[in-house]
């Protein structure tokens, strides 16, 4: 049985953002009192019964196979990212949550952190907290905060809640919706790995009584993992910029990722960053 209400959630979101035409339904343009398809619908286009299938967003269907949650991830039109993120929760049983041990760096990462001096780098938590940064990660990101709060797990920043809640952050990326769509679908993905986190469950609540533009985003269900993009941004030491964030994954701690920011060979950009570097040692 799938975790209540998340399995649910999750299905009830995706269903919602389809219509009968872009599934090759015929619409006869009734008025239609639900968003997206109707439960018969999506039990239709997946070969299920709408009683099975009700008891599935229910969270009340038991070992349902691997062959009927992909025929419901085809109906739903679920990327890779989201059907692994289906199948993850409908394997799951209830467990209470509980308050894990903070995360440490593994000294391997932080030999790899030393050989990255050059470009801006940070370590981060599968919740997305601020496990380390290099001098040039930390003046590049968050240069308006306390360099050495990583080392301290009580003081750690986080950077989902750096993003919503920070106006430094916020201005910082000149697309930021782009930016905070892509953070909290690479927090989904890991709610769903791990739906007995207490610390992650109190990240996402505090957001979401802080932030509607956070609540709206987890209300959507976007799952999406952080692995590579582009982004502009708009620094206060030295301009705009345009980088490439990049995820190394630790091979001892899977869970964590390595960012890395790097720019284009002879950009404005490199030359921001080298001057960055000189304003770091001073």
């Amino acid at each position: 049985m799938g975790v209540p209400g998340l399995l649910g959630e999750f299905l009830r979101a995706r269903r919602a953002r389809l219509l009968p035409d872009d599934v090759g339904l015929p619409e006869y343009h009734e008025r239609r009192r639900v968003a997206g398809l109707r439960r018969e619908e999506l039990a239709q286009l997946a070969g299920v019964s709408v009683s099975y299938y009700t008891r599935l967003e229910q969270g009340q269907s038991v070992n349902a196979s691997d062959a009927i949650l992909d025929a419901i991830a085809g109906a739903l039109r679920l990327d890779e990212h989201e059907r692994e993120h289906l199948h993850q929760l409908a394997a799951q049983r209830p467990r209470p949550q509980r308050r894990p041990p903070p995360e440490r760096l593994d000294p391997l990462t932080r030999e790899m952190m030393r050989s990255l001096e050059s470009v801006p780098a940070l370590v981060l938590g599968r919740r997305t907290d601020v496990l380390a940064w290099n001098a040039l990660g930390h003046a590049l990101l968050a240069g308006h905060l306390d360099r050495t709060a990583p080392e301290r797990p009580a003081d750690r920043p986080n950077l989902a809640r750096m993003l919503f809640l920070d106006p430094h952050t916020r201005d910082l990326y000149a697309d930021w919706p782009r930016k905070a769509r892509a953070v909290v679908g690479n927090l989904r993905q890991v709610a769903g790995r791990h739906p007995d986190d207490a610390l992650l469950a109190s990240l996402v609540g505090e957001l979401s009584m802080k932030s509607p533009e956070f609540a709206a985003l987890w209300s959507d269900h976007r799952v999406k993992p952080c692995e590579a993009d582009e982004y502009e941004l708009r620094h206060p030491l030295v301009g705009a910029l345009a980088v490439a964030q990049q995820i190394l994954v630790p091979a001892r701690t899977p869970e964590q990722s390595v960012v890395v920011v790097t720019t284009a060979d002879g950009s404005g950009a490199e030359n921001a960053i080298k001057l960055l570097a000189m304003r770091a040692r001073d």
